[in-house]
């Protein structure tokens, strides 16, 4: 590529192809995954359209059966070959047997089920004895953390930064943007052992997140007209690229903060 862009570049694939802030996340925890070892079978829990996996696992060569509740969802992830399997069904009610699994992996999925703790009761059920779960969940930094709020806090319009929150995480679907502590919490009662923990993206990059919520309202409208985010996904694309080159700096650094706005959790079942 004239660009110098590599072919399993996690940033250029997420930004090439989702809305550049959801894509930033998304290579940032990525990169996390190439550090672990997923065995098969493997289940991704909540796996939605499938692109954040195709993405992640393609090059490993790992295979997965994808499960969700939404069946439009589920048709788009079809199209992808990192799957051996797609079932349409709820993460409380997952029909395998006992112990079916070697790794369960959910990312960015568990903070927007209502009732999250009998999901990962069920995640347990179907995982073998020694088996990994790995999830990441946004936490309470990223309600804390938001540029907005944090602005209308130093002028002390308490009570405008504490609605922005609420309605942040509305926007977000977030049920559960909880602390590390309730997430450990919810792994030790399902029987998790958690083996390795970290908070990851820093308050920088969460306002890259935050204001592209805004600044990216042109993909959604080319999501909803032409059913893709981004129309020209080539590094001969100048916006892109410079977007590209934008993130990379920021990508490059360490994003694990004890102040991020997501935890990452890999346990195993006792």
């Amino acid at each position: 590529m004239a660009t110098g862009i590599p072919p399993s570049d996690l940033l250029w694939k997420n930004i090439s192809s989702l809305p550049y802030f959801r894509g930033f996340l998304r290579a940032v925890e990525g990169g996390y995954y190439h550090d672990i070892e997923i065995k098969e079978p493997v289940l991704d829990l909540g796996c939605g359209d499938g692109h954040f996996s195709w993405v992640t696992f393609n090059e490993r060569n790992i295979h997965l059966i994808g499960i969700d509740p939404d069946l439009k969802s589920l048709i788009e992830a079809s199209q992808s070959p990192v799957f051996s399997k797609l079932i349409c069904a709820r993460g409380d009610q997952l029909p395998f047997q006992k112990g079916f699994f070697t790794t369960t992996i959910s990312n960015s999925v568990l903070e927007h089920i209502i009732d999250v703790d009998s999901v990962i009761v069920e995640s347990n059920r179907v995982i073998k004895p020694g088996g990994k779960l790995v999830i990441c969940v946004p936490n309470d930094n990223f309600t804390k953390n938001l540029s907005v709020a944090r602005f209308f806090d130093r002028i002390k319009l308490n009570f405008l930064a504490e609605k922005y929150r609420k309605f942040f995480n509305w926007i977000s679907r977030h049920f559960h943007p909880d602390n590390e502590r309730i997430w450990m919490s919810r792994l030790r009662d399902a029987d998790f052992k958690v083996i390795h923990t970290w908070n990851y993206f820093t308050q920088k990059s969460l306002a890259i997140l935050e204001w592209g919520h805004y600044f990216g309202f042109p993909s959604w409208i080319n999501r909803k007209i032409f059913g893709r985010w981004i129309l020209y996904p080539s590094t001969k694309n100048p916006f892109l690229s410079r977007i590209h080159h934008w993130l990379k700096e920021h990508i490059e650094r360490d994003q694990k903060s004890a102040d991020g706005a997501y935890s990452f959790f890999i346990s195993v079942k006792e």
